[in-house]
């Protein structure tokens, strides 16, 4: 009989759940599939979304099956721990009573992150690929018209880095939830990782061997054929990636094409850093006395 996850990396995206997903996977107390972001659960809610430029590619890649979900758990042994690193779910509560009704009382972790920054890497990701057409602020005014649109949860910058009315909802959902923040893990990622493994109930004196490397970190390229052939996407390559195996192989490749046309990216706009200090001012405050640590985030969110 095929073991089901008992843990879920349920969100945030662009928050440092990549990063997260690779120092677990070295564990060997713990499973979590190659493949990241099956979005199996919030699948139901997603797969209407699809307005917005290349969104119908990449919900035509996810997981849609409980077969299909659990044929990636196959090769579970002895491994206390099974985990599915899907960080939409948390922006999806509806999604939870699924969660449960499949996979009972799974443990919950949530990877949260300076709302501001959150919501520029989500705006710079999709630039990068080139699906991204606006500038951040005229994006920022346009986020309402877009999910009016039924655009994919990847343009919500602003929605989506609002979170605590989420975690509340997770809270509820389920027995253990733990709260971590990017930053926190960015500044003492040993110190971090022994308390997840605490968590999971696995050897928390492992030290994963790739702790030194951060994952995912964005960047922005020039724009011209090579890092088009890259980073511009389609159908032909959302296949090849479910392929994992041989994405790992390529990636090392990839990479260091793409590190020679890397620019700075532009820094963030005042008037939209203004505008969204003031958006995100309450809900950072009420995470903030929910014990979330927000001593690295922009501090103007406390000021009156």
């Amino acid at each position: 009989m095929i073991k089901k996850p008992n843990f879920i990396i349920a969100g945030f995206p662009k928050c440092g759940t990549t990063s997260l997903f690779a120092y677990l996977e070295t564990h060997p107390e713990i499973f979590i599939p190659q493949r990241k972001e099956m979005n199996f659960f919030s699948y139901p809610i997603i797969k209407n979304l699809t307005g917005g430029e290349g969104d119908k590619v990449i919900v035509g890649t996810q997981v849609s099956t409980w077969e299909q979900y659990m044929s990636y758990y196959r090769s579970v042994k002895n491994e206390k721990a099974i985990g599915d690193a899907s960080p939409s779910y948390i922006n999806f509560p509806d999604c939870f009573s699924y969660i449960k009704e499949k996979l009972d009382n799974p443990k919950i972790i949530i990877l949260l992150r300076d709302p501001i920054k959150r919501s520029y890497s989500n705006y710079l990701h999709l630039y990068r690929v080139g699906r991204e057409k606006l500038d951040f602020n005229s994006a920022l005014l346009e986020e309402e018209n877009r999910i009016e649109k039924k655009y994919s949860p990847m343009w919500y910058y602003k929605r989506h880095s609002t979170y605590y009315d989420k975690v509340i909802e997770a809270q509820k959902a389920f027995r253990d939830v733990l709260l971590l923040t990017q930053e926190e893990m960015n500044k003492n990622p040993g110190g971090i990782l022994k308390q997840v493994f605490e968590f999971l109930e696995v050897d928390s004196s492992f030290v994963p061997p790739n702790l030194d490397v951060m994952y995912n970190k964005g960047g922005v390229y020039k724009k011209n054929r090579i890092t088009n052939l890259f980073l511009k996407q389609s159908k032909t390559k959302h296949f090849l990636s479910q392929n994992v195996s041989l994405i790992k192989k390529l990636k090392p490749l990839k990479d260091k094409i793409l590190s020679s046309f890397e620019v700075a990216p532009p820094p963030l706009d005042k008037q939209s850093e203004d505008f969204l200090i003031k958006h995100f001012k309450e809900d950072v405050k009420k995470l903030h006395k929910l014990g979330v640590n927000t001593s690295n985030w922009n501090q103007n969110y406390f000021i009156e």
